[in-house]
């Protein structure tokens, strides 16, 4: 009793231990944004109150990166940011192999309702605005590169060129297959959407529709003269120098950039940011659901253990928002999650591995079926897929070698080694009835008449029926006492 009252102490204390240690680990992170926020306050506040002397100033995005949920939500933040602190200019400053249809649109949007000036620039040397860059740099008010970089190349890639010889959307003499009747409906969809954003911008707009039907690409050098971009500059100095005294078109009204010898405020991306881009990750999203349920598992297997149910859901939580913020594939989904659903089952159920190995076949297949879309950034490796589905296999080998070792383990306790056990009848009988045989109640025969209470010995058993004989008739000293409930 008193072990027992030890045991559900400790086990009480669990969840209390494990809110203290969830507090100290979130209590720091708590302070520092405080002070990140307290530091972002003096530093905005820094040049506003200083505007007065006639410095500006400018904020600095960055995109380093495909283009996702996460850098939608920074670069619209950002925009409100730098408009509730009344900076002269937003420079976006850009290196991405592309990203996700959405999350693009949804930077754009951002970009166009924006009340202060937006200048995309691709930088540094080495950097691209390839695929959905090229349309935010077609979005943007200015339009800048640094040399040694690139653009274009903005064909939709799930629906992109069927062959190395495309069809030449201009004349359809192309020797490439003809696209199908939803893949021309994609392509026409997006270069109207370019060449609308270059007609707004005054820039190139039969280049930007190149760029789209034929994947066409551009230097910097090569992208100024063939007027797709504004401006060719080193760095962020050298194009607030260049682009002071432009106007350009915000909302409709006619806006002079003064932006000569502004500070530039880097407004980096913060926590939420980094933690919706990995989250937002396909990979890391299947790995938080696979652990998540690996987790509840444990919890399900080893009741009172707390800390692989809670961290169980918790991942699995993080997972399905993950995955709520990409283009998945449901069906993919609906296979890895009744995949999971069948490696969890094969630890309660006597299959010896054959819903387990379903489960792992479902959940590979599934994970390559995921991600809707092939955008740079967010596929889903076949590497990573096939490391996943081995790891699962194992894990269903060792519960099924388990399940088959306890099968064949030899029974134990009480109906291991019964005979020679000492009996107490529990009534009277003639020929068969019932018996307390250590502690259990079994059915019982004899070929003598037997009273309740009487001491007797097993003498066999056949199945679940034990024959059993006076223990008085038997040789033997004084019976030992018999286990009772």
């Amino acid at each position: 009793m008193a072990i027992r009252k030890r045991a559900s102490s400790v086990l009480f204390g669990l969840p209390q231990l494990l809110c203290l240690l969830c507090l100290l680990a979130v209590a720091p992170a708590c302070a520092w944004a405080q002070a990140q926020s307290q530091a972002g306050l003096a530093t905005v506040a820094g040049p506003a109150a200083s505007r007065a002397g006639s410095s500006a100033s400018v904020s600095l995005l960055t995109i380093d990166g495909p283009i996702g949920p996460a850098y939608a939500d920074y670069v619209a933040r950002g925009i409100a940011r730098a408009a509730r602190d009344q900076r002269a200019l937003v420079i976006l400053q850009i290196d991405t192999p592309g990203g996700l249809d959405t999350a693009m649109r949804t930077t754009i949007r951002a970009i166009l309702a924006a009340p202060l000036p937006v200048a995309c620039f691709v930088a540094p040397s080495g950097a691209r605005a390839a695929s959905a860059g090229t349309y935010i740099l077609y979005a943007c008010h200015i339009a800048a590169m640094a040399p040694g970089t690139n653009l274009g190349a903005a064909t939709p890639v799930q629906i992109g060129p069927a062959g190395p010889d495309p069809p030449d959307a201009g004349n359809g003499n192309g020797k490439g297959k003809a696209p199908s009747a939803m893949e021309a409906k994609a392509v026409n969809d997006a270069a109207a959407y370019i060449r609308g954003l270059a007609q707004l911008r005054g820039r190139n707009a039969d280049w930007a529709e190149k760029s789209v039907r034929q994947s066409l690409s551009l230097s910097a050098g090569d992208a100024l003269a063939a007027g797709v971009i504004d401006l060719v500059a080193r760095n962020a100095a050298h194009l607030l120098a260049l682009a002071d005294g432009r106007v350009v078109r915000v909302q409709n009204a006619d806006w002079r950039v003064n932006a000569a010898g502004a500070s530039v405020v880097d407004a980096a991306p913060d926590w939420r940011t980094r933690l919706l881009a990995v989250i937002a990750n396909p990979s890391v999203a299947l790995i938080l659901l696979t652990v998540g349920m690996y987790g509840l598992l444990f919890e399900f297997m080893s009741p009172g253990a707390v800390l692989p149910g809670v961290m169980g859901a918790i991942c699995l939580l993080l997972g399905l928002y993950g995955m709520q913020l990409l283009p998945i594939n449901y069906s993919g989904l609906a296979l890895i999650c009744f995949g999971l659903a069948c490696m969890v089952a094969e630890a309660f159920l006597p299959s010896f591995g054959v819903i387990g190995l379903g489960g792992v076949i479902a959940f590979v297949i599934g994970a390559l079926l995921l991600m809707d879309s092939e955008a740079p950034g967010f596929g889903m490796p076949l590497g990573f897929v096939a490391s996943l589905g081995i790891t699962a296999a194992l894990l269903v080998a060792v519960t099924a070698q388990v399940a088959l070792r306890t099968r064949r383990r030899p029974a134990s306790g009480v109906t291991a080694g019964l005979e020679g056990e000492i009996a107490e009848m529990l009534g009277d009988t003639a020929h068969e009835g019932w018996a307390n045989v250590g502690g259990e109640t079994w059915r019982v025969v004899t070929d003598t008449p037997l009273r309740g209470r009487q001491r007797v010995r097993v003498v066999g058993r056949s199945g679940r029926v034990l024959r059993v004989v006076p223990f008085d008739t038997d040789v033997g000293a004084r019976a030992p006492p018999v286990n009772k409930l």
